[in-house]
């Protein structure tokens, strides 16, 4: 032990020596952080709250977006650039609103993807499990759903004329959209095929025949094949692959039931990059586009050639939409970072969310901020430690230059739970030969699961545009769909409306309709009339 922490102490003052020798001769001058300060001080200052109704509503979610997935991500995207990292801006960092989201469920202190999004999207906290449904509803129990549906923010844009969408890199029946248009006792029931013999026999629905049912959505893209289709169906990118064959039992085939519903309107339907290209925006009126017959791949692993990026699919998504002169709700969700975390392929996870944080930078190039709220959060957290001492610029998926008490090195990033941990004759291995900054590489973790869990400390949320200042402080997650509501005057709550401001432009055109298509409300209407006249 004695010479375990002589030989720690060494270290540590090495590594104060080395990491004083590292740092920009300019930060050595006070006046450089002085001055920086003042610059941050008088933009804050300068704001102007934005009170405007939002005619657009955008909401990012980064599935399993910690605090500290962020700040690692953050740090890559720099260091991608040629840049030390740590001092790099994110898009989603320039956003002036930001609060903390308490995550937790009716029934868990640590919660899954349905629950937190059916807070956030339909503004009731609910059970693990269950999606689009109240806490009266029993995860499983087909029985229970029956009248305790509750609707989302999607929806209640619809209703009130808006164009929707749905762009999600998971399968779009997952957990967060599904929650957009669906209600299910369980998550899992992503088609009749995984639906058990008493949810059948109780009348419950799964989760891709409700996609196209519900709610007209107006574009979805995402994953998700294999459970529109017949099973047994050969899908048309891997006909090889048995275990991308459709799985509906019912044979129905739900793409070509969606065409039939669309005859009359411009709707396309592609599941390649080529088609995928060939849909013009202009003259669309719906899109379905599912590249995967499960999950889409991970940004890293992405074919180019064959798959849009998140950048792409949620600037096409906006092009559609957004020629709706009453607005659009746009959920885009990062939906693998949190798979990615499950892996503990730390590389993989943090490569995601530089991703979605180049898409979030394009929906902004697309969008005016005097009309558009953007919105940035996380449903859940996860287990991913950034740890060790290491030095100015040094890589974020690289080692702490300060061992530990075996005397070997450590990741700076690792996990609390999942499949990384390892034991090589009673002890960790030793990555002193490891390369930990390939993809293929699996974190440490602390304890040994299949997966990694979930974890439960707060989620950040970021936003800007109209009533972004109603994002702060600390709130449960359930408050963001009545914020976003509030914000764009849908759902029940139309108050917003009666004093609403219309959005004052510097393009030289005229949006003085605005205000009256967003707005229910005689006072609203006679506001627009007025300036008119």
């Amino acid at each position: 032990m004695e010479w375990t922490s002589r030989g720690i102490i060494v270290s540590a003052l090495l590594l104060l020596a080395l990491g004083s020798s590292i740092a920009k001769v300019e930060e050595e001058d006070p006046e450089y952080w002085r001055a920086q300060a003042r610059q941050a001080l008088k933009a804050t200052l300068s704001r102007k709250t934005n009170t405007n109704v939002a005619k657009n509503v955008i909401l990012f979610l980064g599935d399993g977006m910690s605090i500290t997935t962020i700040t690692a991500s953050r740090i890559l995207k720099g260091q991608l650039q040629n840049q030390s990292g740590e001092d790099s801006v994110m898009t989603m960092d320039t956003f002036p609103s930001v609060g903390l989201i308490k995550t937790y469920s009716v029934d868990f202190q640590i919660p899954d993807s349905a629950a937190t999004a059916t807070a956030y999207l339909c503004g009731v906290k609910t059970n693990l499990n269950t999606l689009g449904v109240n806490a009266a509803v029993r995860n499983g129990v087909c029985k229970s759903q029956k009248g305790n549906e509750v609707t989302s923010i999607l929806k209640w844009a619809k209703d009130s004329g808006k164009s929707v969408g749905v762009v999600t890199t998971t399968r779009v029946q997952h957990a967060t959209p599904a929650t957009t248009y669906a209600h299910s006792a369980s998550r899992k029931w992503y088609s009749d095929a995984d639906l058990p013999a008493s949810a059948k026999r109780d009348g419950c629905t799964d989760i891709a025949a409700q996609l196209i049912n519900n709610t007209d959505i107006d574009v979805i893209i995402g994953g998700g094949r294999k459970y529109m289709t017949p099973r047994g169906t050969k899908d048309p990118e891997y006909p090889w692959d048995f275990l991308s064959r459709g799985k509906r039992q019912d044979g129905r085939n739900l793409i070509d039931e969606w065409q039939q519903k669309k005859i009359g309107k411009v709707a396309h339907y592609v599941w390649n990059r080529t088609d995928f290209d060939a849909v013009d925006p202009e003259t669309t009126d719906y899109l379905m586009a599912l590249f995967e017959p499960g999950d889409l791949r991970f940004e890293a692993d992405r074919d180019p050639k064959m798959d849009p990026s998140i950048v792409e699919t949620t600037e096409k998504a906006i092009r559609i939409l957004q020629k709706n002169k009453n607005g659009f709700f746009l959920l885009v969700e990062g939906g693998r970072i949190d798979q990615a975390h499950h892996d503990g392929r730390g590389y993989m996870a943090l490569h995601e969310t530089v991703a979605f944080d180049y898409a979030i930078a394009k929906a902004l190039e697309l969008t005016k901020e005097e009309e558009t709220l953007t919105v940035v959060t996380a449903d859940h957290s996860q287990p991913f430690i950034f740890n060790g001492y290491p030095f100015r610029g040094q890589s974020i998926l690289g080692k702490s230059p300060l061992w530990a008490m075996d005397f070997k090195p450590y990741t700076t990033l690792m996990y609390g739970s999942g499949p990384g941990h390892k034991k090589v004759n009673g002890s960790r291995p030793d990555l002193r030969d490891v390369d930990t900054k390939t993809k293929a590489y699996v974190q440490y973790s602390a304890v040994p699961t299949e997966s990694s869990t979930h974890s439960g400390e707060d989620v950040a949320v970021l936003a800007r545009g109209p009533m972004s200042h109603l994002f702060q402080g600390v709130q449960e997650q359930n408050y963001i769909a009545h914020a976003m509501a509030y914000a764009s005057c849908v759902g029940e709550d139309q108050s917003h409306c009666e004093g609403a401001v219309m959005p004052t432009f510097t393009d030289g055109h005229n949006h003085a309709n605005t205000g009256a298509t967003l707005c229910s409300s005689l006072l609203c209407v006679l506001l627009v009339l007025t300036v008119f006249m």
